[in-house]
């Protein structure tokens, strides 16, 4: 077998992306009305979702196309004032003084004959803009990427002392009014008279991204934020209690507004475009290797079987595309009996190849590669190739056992096994069930964005000359990211947020047209 066993991915994109468009026309014509709300002073609170994060960074044309920002200017139809942001200092995103924890923005590039092969962190310029430097602390987005639910209500997540640390968050930092501030004080203190909620995705998210390395505190019931870990899922007795505080606060002077629900996170293209088989036997790389590979896991498999896990055999197909080899730590950990009857097969060896696959398995269907896994599939991992060597096994072996996916099973954090995705659906579930009982309860306008999603990836929605899908990149629906949506997702989730208002305060705004929005940036030239 040979030291690297290379992965080749095709992307094969139906490319109809444009430049975002700003002053886009409006038929002026008709009569509107604000009905029963005051937009004249209009504050968004949220996460990433919120600020107009994409492409995995905050950049000004971003937050430009954010859909509070297009909805202010709808709003401006009937009373609605100004609408400020704290906007990124370039189109470059990402921090001057931490560009490795927060890169520049994903652009797609291109091979020497002009097709894409995806994304990559631009580098035609570096980031100018410092977190350190405060903006003020007034403005009407409030959005803040990164933000779970219960760090809205947290003092001393605008400290800018405590970035480096991961105790506060520097995109808040640049506009808290005091280290000590929380964001829902700070939004509350503006006297907004209208106001949008977009929070939770991150209590979920995080988790997902993470492939599932993190604790679910409902699971064993955690009420305690403070306890919890970057890549956690929030307990929902939790997050009903934060969510209620956050519109308790909203609301207290009388104002009126919309809240948003959560969408299915693993319908997003982050989870969906790797296949769980990608390995095929067309590879000239690794086609030519499959005989030798069976003829190695014949040896684990029949010890597998002997075990009685016959299941987890491993087997590549010479006809049709394979399934990566995924560590699946669900499983029960055979290490030990495993070794023993692998003893007589692979000798010295056996407690190595026990220990790296005493909880593996073949990934199936229901299970969900994420978009970084396409990097390391079919790569030699020399990570592990030199903790191999350092335990007394030959270089050309140690390569040979640490192809991902291959020979070396995908770790816990390329892959969202079923049992994850359920941890994850029950949160949401429970999270939207809080959203919309509390919109009902306070008389609040309710968007179920949940099903625009859905409908976004089970056939497209229709829009003028065209159809926003949530397949990666081609879609339209989301950005470089395969999480964040492009401003022409933005521009869709302002229609429904407009209809939702329209619905519960009668009041009559026009609406814009997707079709004006840009999506992915063709262009390394992004300022």
């Amino acid at each position: 077998m040979r030291k690297n066993i290379k992965y080749l991915a095709i992307l094969a994109l139906g490319l109809v992306a444009c430049e975002p468009e700003f002053d886009n026309p409006i038929d002026e014509a008709g009569t509107y009305a604000s009905g029963e709300a005051d937009f004249s002073n209009f504050v968004a609170l949220g996460n990433s979702l919120t600020a107009g994060f994409a492409d995995g960074a905050l950049y000004i044309t971003g937050q430009e196309n954010s859909y509070p920002n297009i909805l202010s200017q709808q709003f401006a139809f009937a009373g609605g004032g100004d609408f400020t942001q704290p906007l990124m200092a370039d189109n470059v995103g990402g921090f001057s003084n931490d560009p490795v924890s927060f890169p520049p923005r994903f652009v797609l590039v291109f091979d020497a004959d002009g097709n894409p092969v995806g994304p990559a962190t631009f580098t035609g310029a570096a980031p100018s803009t410092d977190f350190t430097t405060s903006l003020g602390s007034s403005f009407n987005n409030m959005g803040v990427p990164g933000a779970k639910s219960y760090h809205l209500a947290a003092p001393g997540y605008g400290n800018a002392a405590g970035v480096s640390a991961g105790l506060a968050n520097p995109y808040y930092a640049r506009f808290a009014s005091s280290a000590t501030s929380t964001v829902i004080g700070d939004a509350v203190a503006q006297n907004p008279t209208f106001f949008s909620l977009w929070i939770g995705n991150n209590d979920i998210l995080s988790y997902a991204t993470s492939g599932g390395v993190g604790v679910d505190h409902n699971e064993i019931p955690n009420l305690d934020p403070s306890t919890y870990g970057s890549n956690d899922i929030t307990n929902t007795t939790t997050f009903a209690g934060v969510y209620s505080q956050l519109i308790d606060g909203l609301t207290a002077n009388g104002a009126k507004g919309v809240v948003l629900n959560l969408p299915s996170v693993t319908s997003l293209p982050f989870f969906t475009t790797v296949p769980y088989a990608p390995l095929s036997p067309l590879d000239p790389n690794f086609g030519p290797q499959i005989p030798t590979l069976n003829g190695v896991y014949s040896q684990l498999n029949m010890a597998f079987t002997f075990l009685g896990f016959p299941e987890r055999s491993i087997e590549f197909s010479t006809t049709a595309a394979s399934a990566v080899v995924i560590k699946d730590e669900s499983l029960a950990d055979i290490t030990t009996n495993l070794s023993a009857v692998l003893a007589g097969a692979f000798g010295p060896l056996a407690p190595i190849i026990a220990a790296q696959f005493g909880q593996a398995r073949q990934a199936t269907a229901e299970d969900l590669l994420v978009l970084p896994s396409s990097r390391v599939i079919g790569q030699l991992n020399t990570d592990r190739v030199a903790e191999l060597v350092m335990l007394g096994v030959p270089q050309e072996t140690a390569a040979q056992f640490s192809v991902s996916g291959v020979s070396l099973p995908l770790g816990d954090q390329y892959v969202l096994i079923p049992e994850e995705q359920t941890a994850i659906e029950n949160a949401r579930v429970a999270f939207n069930a809080t959203i919309s009982g509390l919109a009902t309860a306070n008389g609040l306008a309710f968007y179920d964005v949940a099903s625009v999603l859905e409908q976004a990836s089970s056939g497209g929605i229709r829009i003028n000359g065209g159809t926003v899908t949530s397949t990666f990149v081609s879609g339209g629906g989301f950005s470089l990211d395969g999480v964040h949506p492009t401003p022409r997702a933005h521009a869709l989730v302002t229609n429904g947020v407009l209809d939702a208002i329209q619905a519960t305060y009668g009041s009559v705004l026009p609406r814009v047209d997707p079709a004006d929005y840009g999506t992915v940036t063709l262009s390394n030239e992004v300022n």
